[in-house]
C-alpha cells in the first residue's frame, strides 16, 4: 500500500487529494486560498474537517503548510510514505499527448507553454518545482487537460485562418477537461460492460466551465473548447462561441485599448452571468426563472448551445451509442438533463423521468426502457484519474530499473 497525492494548483489556490493505492481509497482532501483570506480547509476520515486562517503569501508556504498538516493530522506518519505526486497541468500543447514523468526538460517545456494558459501553467510549474525540492524521493507526474484531445485530426482542430499561424504559433483547437472525459468515458464503458473502443460516445462536462466531447474508437474526435477554454458552449461566466469581429467592435464601443481587458470580459463577465445579470450559478437561475425573464433566457441559451453541439457530433460520428452527463451541473441538475434530452429523441435517446430525478451523487443509468441510446450520469473524479496515471508510470519506471 502506497500513498499518492493529486495536486491542482490554480491561479490563487492549491487543491489536493491524498489516496491510498492501489485500493483507490481517498484518505483526505484539502484546499488553500492564497493571497486572499489564506484559509486552509482539510476533510479527512468519515466526516472530520480541519479549518484555519493562516497567513500564506505564496505557493511555497502553501505546500509547506500542506505537508505539515499531513503529519500533524495523522494522515501520514512520515512524508516518505507518499511515493508519487500527480500534477494537473492545464496546457500541454502538441508536446504532450499522455501523462509523463517530470524531469528538468519536461518542467522547462511546461513553462514554455505559458502563453497557452498564462494564469495556470506558470503557477503549476512553480508548484512542481517546489514539490520536487521538498519531496525529492517522490515520482512526479504531469497530467495534461489537453492531452486526451491530441487524437483529434486536423480537419477538426485547425481554424480556417492562414496555415502559417498554426505552423509558427501553434494556433489550433486544444480543448480542455481531457482528464475528466477520460475518467468518465472509461467508467461508462465499465458500467455498460463493453469496450470503450466499440462505442460512439458524447460526454457533456457541465459545470462552471462546460465542454462537449465526441469519442469514437476510444479517442477524442472533436471537442467544443478551442485554443482556450473560453470557446464552445455558453458557460457560467465564459461567453462560449462568438463572432471574433465582436471583439474589435466592442473594444471600439467600450473605448477599451487593452485586448486583455476584453478577453477578461469574455471569460469572467459573460455566459450565464452576462445574459441573466444575476448569477453564473444554474441553481440560482433555476430558482429565479419563473419570475425573471433573463434568468430563463440564460438557461434557454445554455441548453440550446449544448443541443446544437450534440447534434453536430452525432452527425460527425454517424450516430451515437452513449450520452454521459458529468461535472457539477451534469451530475446534479435533473432539470437541465431533462431539457437537453427532450430534443434528442430523433437520435433514439430518451430518459426515464423517475430515474433522472433519483440520481444524486452516484453513477447511474437514466435510460428509458425503449431508448436505443444509453444515457448515463457519472460523477467525475479527475484526481483519481491522475493518481491512477502516477501508479501506471510508477510501475513502468520500476520495470525499467
Amino acid at each position: 500500500m502506497v500513498k499518492i497525492l493529486s495536486i491542482n494548483a490554480g491561479s490563487s489556490s492549491l487543491k489536493w487529494k491524498l489516496f491510498d493505492m492501489p485500493s483507490e481509497r481517498q484518505v483526505a482532501e484539502g484546499a488553500t486560498d492564497i493571497l486572499r483570506q489564506s484559509t486552509v480547509k482539510i476533510k479527512y476520515g468519515t466526516d472530520q474537517v480541519y479549518e484555519s486562517t493562516t497567513p500564506i503569501r505564496n505557493y511555497r508556504e502553501a505546500v509547506s503548510n500542506l505537508l505539515s498538516h499531513l503529519q500533524s493530522l495523522g494522515l501520514v506518519n512520515r512524508l516518505d510514505e507518499i511515493t508519487g505526486i500527480g500534477h494537473r497541468v492545464v496546457a500541454g500543447g502538441e508536446l504532450f499527448s499522455a501523462p509523463i514523468v517530470i524531469d528538468n526538460r519536461v518542467l522547462a517545456q511546461i513553462r514554455a507553454l505559458r502563453d497557452y494558459a498564462p494564469l495556470h501553467n506558470p503557477v503549476e510549474a512553480d508548484c512542481i518545482d517546489i514539490f520536487r525540492k521538498m519531496m525529492p524521493w517522490a515520482l512526479e507526474v504531469a497530467v495534461f487537460d489537453t492531452a486526451f484531445h491530441q487524437t483529434m485530426k486536423p480537419v477538426n482542430y485547425l481554424y480556417s485562418i492562414p496555415y502559417e499561424y498554426y505552423q509558427k504559433y501553434g494556433v489550433r483547437k486544444y480543448g480542455a477537461h481531457g482528464t475528466s472525459v477520460r475518467y468518465v468515458s472509461a467508467h461508462a464503458a465499465k458500467m455498460l460492460g463493453k469496450p470503450l473502443e466499440s462505442m460512439r460516445m458524447i460526454v457533456m462536462h457541465l459545470g462552471a466551465g462546460s465542454s462537449i466531447t465526441a469519442i469514437q474508437n476510444g479517442k477524442s474526435v472533436d471537442t467544443s473548447m478551442g485554443f482556450t477554454p473560453v470557446s464552445g458552449v455558453t458557460m457560467g461566466t465564459r461567453a462560449g462561441d462568438v463572432d471574433v469581429s465582436l471583439i474589435a467592435y466592442l473594444m471600439k464601443k467600450l473605448d477599451i485599448t487593452d485586448v486583455d481587458q476584453m478577453i477578461d470580459i469574455l471569460n469572467t463577465e459573460s455566459g450565464l452571468r452576462g445574459i441573466s445579470g444575476i448569477s453564473h450559478d444554474v441553481r440560482d437561475l433555476e430558482a429565479a426563472a419563473p419570475t425573471h425573464p433573463r434568468a430563463k433566457l440564460a438557461l434557454d441559451i445554455f441548453v440550446n448551445r449544448i443541443i446544437k453541439y450534440i447534434g453536430a457530433y452525432a452527425a460527425l460520428m454517424n450516430g451515437v451509442d452513449v450520452l454521459v452527463f458529468t461535472a457539477g451541473i451534469g451530475e446534479h441538475s435533473s432539470n437541465i438533463r431533462a431539457r437537453i434530452m427532450q430534443s434528442l429523441g430523433y437520435l433514439g435517446a430518451r430518459i426515464d423521468p423517475e430515474r433522472n430525478l433519483q440520481i444524486h451523487d452516484n453513477a447511474g443509468d437514466i435510460t428509458a426502457a425503449d431508448a436505443r441510446v444509453k444515457t448515463l450520469v457519472i460523477p467525475t473524479n479527475e484526481e483519481l484519474m491522475i493518481v491512477r496515471d502516477v501508479m501506471s508510470l510508477s510501475q513502468v519506471a520500476q520495470q525499467a530499473e
